[in-house]
């Protein structure tokens, strides 16, 4: 069987194992997915010796993703333009970096939660690894406005004059977190906050009425969010749908084939609220 991996640190919480489980059973590919947990100083060393040993390929997460990029003897426009890649591919005649997790965020959006991006207002919290990841594939989406929004203004800028010449006719703009403004359509919480347990980083005034408000994390992290985005009349939708959009593509990288999410999306839901049910 073909091996591929999910790599980081830590790493045990992964649900791609399960996600990529379920891709392979349901197009018939012959491979297999584990997780790797690579030291923290010894990232490029694990991924050279997963090759060697014959692996064809790795998820990256948390947080490698930047060192991943430069392992690529070849990246993905989307992948130069975050600067950091999620995907490598093993190939022979030279490694391929890509990033999927723009691409996921826009398919759950627009495919699963049924919002169409165009012509919409969106705030994107944080201007680190996350938001840098899916800024580029929500430019692409053709929304009016994109404001992103960081505790310190001169990073925001900074990711914001990055994609400046693939923005076209959308506003792009950096603020901080009390000046980006309100009445967005979709607000994402690409920022590290749910992680670490801090308050949501913005008023209530950012959301619209009936605005979609989306939490890259998932499970216990992402709920105080949710329940903020609940209480003040908007949609909330946790990042599950993003990870396993963001793995079907990395799927299709891999393999060729581009297989049918929803099932799977389904599945997970049910088992991580079984999990959840027995703690």
């Amino acid at each position: 069987m073909d091996r591929y991996v999910v790599a980081g640190n830590p790493v045990e919480h992964s649900q791609s194992p399960f996600i990529h489980a379920e891709f392979a059973r349901q197009t018939g590919q012959a491979m297999a997915y584990d997780r790797l947990l690579c030291p923290l100083d010894a990232f490029a060393e694990s991924v050279r010796a997963l090759a060697h040993g014959g692996a064809k390929g790795c998820n990256i997460t948390v947080p490698f993703k930047f060192e991943a990029l430069r392992l690529g003897q070849r990246a993905t426009e989307r992948a130069a333009l975050a600067q950091a890649a999620n995907v490598l591919r093993f190939d022979a005649d030279g490694w391929l970096a890509d990033n999927t997790d723009g691409a996921g965020l826009v398919a759950d959006i627009e495919r699963n939660a049924g919002v169409a991006l165009a012509a919409t207002r969106v705030l994107l919290i944080g201007a680190g690894g996350a938001a840098a990841g899916v800024l580029g594939p929500l430019l692409a989406a053709h929304p009016w406005e994109i404001v992103v929004a960081n505790r310190t203004l001169d990073k925001a800028r900074v990711l914001v004059e990055r994609h400046r010449h693939v923005a076209g006719a959308v506003v792009l703009r950096a603020s901080t977190l009390q000046g980006c403004g309100t009445g967005f359509d979709v607000v994402v919480n690409a920022s590290a906050s749910s992680l670490q347990g801090a308050a949501v980083p913005v008023g209530f005034d950012v959301l619209a009425p009936g605005a979609l408000a989306l939490d890259m994390m998932y499970g216990a992290a992402a709920q105080p969010f949710l329940d903020w985005a609940a209480a003040h009349g908007a949609r909330s939708r946790d990042g599950l749908g993003m990870l396993v959009e963001q793995a079907a593509a990395a799927f299709e990288l891999w393999r060729g084939v581009r297989p049918d999410t929803a099932p799977v999306l389904q599945a997970l839901r049910l088992r991580m609220n079984r999990t959840q049910a027995t703690r």
